[in-house]
């Protein structure tokens, strides 16, 4: 009997929503907007930060960068077979990489050299990488051999301008692939020879050094020791650089949720509308509904399951609206404020890595407080005298 009770309250619920459709479909869009724009903003930051981290899991303990009036210039390897004696230090290799602006289709290029660190673990489509002293061999990423409109067969040649002034060719020995391109999209790799040439750099100096740590735990000690026999040196943690990823897109997430503050506005709106007061038709109708002797607890159910129902469609819809914007079409309305200023924008398909945290904080944000707002002005018309209510 009890289960059956409830089975009727529920349908008529349903029944009530479909009476006033046009306004409940109002009230749907606007919430799965907002739920759509921040859920959005969760799936897409957070796996760019579970990207960076996959990435950035086989890279050096510490770099060693030279500073000079705060800015980054070249370090000599003269100094490695000194940090190389430092107790803990397992090794210490020279890294050469940068940067080159190509005014021909107006992007900036990042050039690595054979030499550094985990170069060789990349896969290519096709061909090979080149060796580290070889001359005039390239390999390049998908979306650098689209902007140059360069074909993607073997053989094809490459040309950049050397700081002297003279060009260079680089025959493509092969191409990254597309699962590859969120972090070889604009990439060129050169043998460490070509890149000394490509940007002038003297045979004694690197762009920074890769030292490795037998135990992770004495990252910070060993840090410390370079930095006091090299005061000009800045050593970076890898765990402060994963830092540096979560901050940042942190931060561009905080953007990107400030330019849609038009629809959580909207949204907080709604819910105010609902929490200070029932349209006089809805008054009426818990009135009639207190007439023919249902209980205050029957109503609060009712407008419980009517909050449950928008709220929980309304979430439902735009968790799942925002999973297939994110993982299956790019993010392409956030990507480009989340990916950064680069003009060659990798085209790669995020993997799905959910918060489950922040969803449950996001739907305690916005379901609770709309069940809350539907059922707090209901429970005061309930109390009331029926004819008081349906007399206004």
């Amino acid at each position: 009997m009890a289960l059956e009770k409830h089975r009727n309250i529920l349908d008529y619920t349903l029944q009530s929503l479909l009476k006033r459709k046009l306004k409940n479909i109002g009230i749907i869009m606007v919430f799965t907007l907002v739920i759509f724009t921040a859920s959005s903003v969760i799936f897409l930051s957070y796996s760019l930060r579970q990207e960076a981290r996959l990435l950035l899991k086989d890279s050096p303990e510490i770099i060693v960068q030279k500073m000079r009036a705060g800015r980054h210039e070249l370090i000599s390897t003269l100094i490695m077979t000194e940090i190389g004696q430092i107790p803990g230090v397992s090794g210490v290799e020279p890294r050469y990489w940068g940067y080159y602006y190509d005014s021909g289709v107006k992007a900036n290029y990042t050039i690595l050299g054979i030499g550094a660190s985990g170069t060789e673990k990349n896969r290519v489509l096709s061909g090979r990488m080149p060796s580290r002293h070889e001359k005039n061999i390239a390999a390049i990423g998908r979306g650098i051999a689209e902007a140059r409109v360069i074909k993607k067969d073997l053989g094809s040649v490459l040309y950049l301008q050397a700081a002297d002034g003279k060009w260079m060719n680089f025959n493509i020995t092969g191409v990254f692939e597309s699962d590859s391109e969120i972090m070889t999209a604009d990439l060129i790799v050169i043998s460490e020879d070509d890149f000394k040439t490509l940007v002038g750099m003297p045979d004694d100096a690197a762009t920074d050094l890769a030292v490795h740590v037998s135990n992770e735990a004495e990252t910070p000690t060993i840090a410390k020791k370079i930095k006091e026999r090299f005061p000009d040196s800045r050593p970076i943690l890898r765990d402060e650089i994963i830092r540096t990823y979560d901050a940042v897109f942190g931060w561009r997430s905080g953007l990107i949720i400030a330019l849609f503050m038009g629809a959580l506005i909207a949204f907080i709106i709604l819910a105010w509308d609902k929490a200070t007061g029932l349209s006089a038709e809805e008054k009426q109708e818990i009135g009639i509904l207190k007439a023919i002797g249902w209980e205050t607890s029957d109503v609060l159910e009712m407008k419980f399951w009517e909050g449950l129902v928008i709220s929980l469609a309304s979430f439902m819809c735009g968790i799942i609206l925002a999973y297939i914007h994110i993982f299956f079409t790019g993010a392409s309305l956030l990507a480009p404020a989340l990916k950064g200023w680069s003009v060659i924008y990798p085209e790669f398909r995020l993997t799905p890595f959910i918060d489950f945290y922040q969803i449950a904080i996001l739907m305690s944000l916005t379901i609770v407080p709309y069940i809350a707002s539907t059922i707090i002005p209901s429970w005061k018309a309930s109390i009331t005298d029926p004819d008081t209510v349906m007399r206004g």
